[in-house]
């Protein structure tokens, strides 16, 4: 949050705690108020095994350690460089607005709208602003005259350099070039200019020749990038050979696939980690679980596998489509099978996977778009040595009703982490899966 000389006091929604149970100490010097009826839905949340229920936890924990003996329905102090926060009722005195005559009383979120209300009739020196994830309580808030807004730490304001395309940079000298083919590598020397990152991927242009390359900030080189096929699938675009070029390259971590449905991201993800199979203990490929219609996958029947196998069918027919590129009886087919009666290869949803400590693995996550930034730092500070982290998602595509493309996990990490040494972000544009794919994405 910016600095501010004007007081204020922000009334805290349940679905911003859920999202970050940090949030209570995010906003500076400034007072932090929860409705009462916010306690009662994180009651709620508290059993389970999702991060919205680790959150819930969290949040409850802190408030007990914080309000000791003597309550929370007075001010406390949140400490050193923090303001205050108190619980607060949802009693409106007769005269004043009341959202549930408004909207009815059916409804938590208008008594939490109704505690802000209060709050604002007793601190009429003050600001008082509810903060939100979701979208519809902000506006019946502003409806009715009460200042609303989005919980916006780790949110990134400009996601414009996501939309754009790979770097094709053009002028490049023809030595430079024909020194790359013959040398696979030159220096830098401000050939790339202000587009210069540490894992950057180009396509160095001139009149009469390219290049595809990557920037290496470690020796200061420019490498050029080979396409290469890996376990039975070939790159088809520049795109898709520069995200192989990072899948397989021992230096580079931790790798961003961001790219619409049928670019190819979860297939090369994949595909790359069975060319490395001889390199790692174990492949795992998971995503996040996101119920259908907001029921809970225990409505649906059968055993936890029988659960969560509709969820992980995108990951299942990937594979499938990798053994499709070899006969029953080659080698390659019957090794898949192998790794999966074996448990070498896994997939699962990623919940079945918190906990755990990774050691020489290849961990997919795919969906990522979907994950919290909370939830993105917990699954990459499980990565042991020797393990690899690669994230595939569509940062426009979120299934979630409290993230957008602003605040979603997979964007948070390629904005943090772009330029570091480890980390590689590819941005894939070109869908491949098929001519129907394409025009459902261009034209619709």
């Amino acid at each position: 949050m910016k600095k501010s000389t004007t007081k204020k006091i922000y009334v805290l929604d349940t679905s911003v705690l859920l999202f970050d149970h940090n949030s209570i100490k995010s906003f500076e010097e400034n007072d932090v108020a929860i409705p009462i009826t916010v306690l009662e839905e994180l009651d709620q949340f508290k059993i389970g095994n999702e991060t919205k229920n680790f959150e819930a936890r969290e949040v409850i924990r802190f408030l007990d350690k914080l309000s000791g003996v003597n309550g929370l329905n007075s001010w406390i102090g949140l400490g050193k460089d923090n303001g205050k926060i108190k619980v607060i009722m949802d009693q409106l005195a007769l005269e004043k607005v009341d959202a549930e005559e408004i909207y009815g009383n059916t409804k938590n979120d208008n008594k939490i709208i109704n505690a802000a209300i209060s709050l604002q009739n007793e601190e009429k020196d003050n600001a008082i602003i509810l903060v939100s994830k979701d979208i519809n309580l902000r506006i019946k808030a502003r409806a009715i005259g009460l200042v609303s807004e989005d919980y916006e730490t780790g949110k990134v304001k400009n996601i414009k350099k996501f939309s754009e395309g790979l770097p094709v940079i053009d002028n490049i000298d023809a030595d430079v070039i024909q020194s790359i083919y013959q040398k696979s590598q030159v220096k830098e020397k401000g050939i790339l200019g202000k587009e210069k990152i540490t894992n950057g991927y180009y396509i160095l242009n001139n009149c009469t020749n390219s290049v595809l390359a990557r920037y290496n900030g470690v020796t200061d080189a420019i490498e050029k990038v080979d396409k290469k096929y890996v376990f039975g699938i070939k790159p088809r675009n520049a795109e898709q050979t520069f995200g192989l070029n990072a899948l397989l390259n021992e230096d580079i971590k931790l790798v961003a696939l961001e790219g619409v449905a049928g670019t190819g991201k979860t297939l090369l993800a994949l595909a790359s980690a069975l060319e490395q199979k001889n390199k790692y203990d174990q492949i795992i490929l998971a995503r996040p679980i996101i119920p259908l219609s907001n029921r809970e996958i225990g409505f649906l029947p059968g055993d936890a596998e029988d659960k969560i196998s509709p969820y992980m069918q995108p990951l299942w027919d990937n594979l499938t489509f990798i053994k499709n590129q070899f006969k029953a009886n080659e080698k390659k087919s019957k090794l898949l099978e192998q790794l999966q009666e074996s448990g070498l290869l896994t997939i699962t949803a990623l919940a079945f996977i918190r906990g755990r400590s990774l050691s020489n693995a290849i961990f997919i996550i795919d969906e990522a778009q979907n994950l919290t930034p909370h939830e993105v730092k917990t699954i990459i500070t499980r990565a042991g040595e020797g393990t690899k982290v690669i994230f595939t998602g569509d940062i426009n595509q979120i299934d979630t009703p409290y993230m957008d493309e602003h605040s979603n996990g997979l964007t948070y990490l390629i904005d943090r982490l772009k330029g570091n040494s480890l980390f590689a972000h590819i941005k894939l544009e070109k869908g491949e899966r098929s001519e129907l794919a394409n025009l459902a994405n261009d034209m619709l």
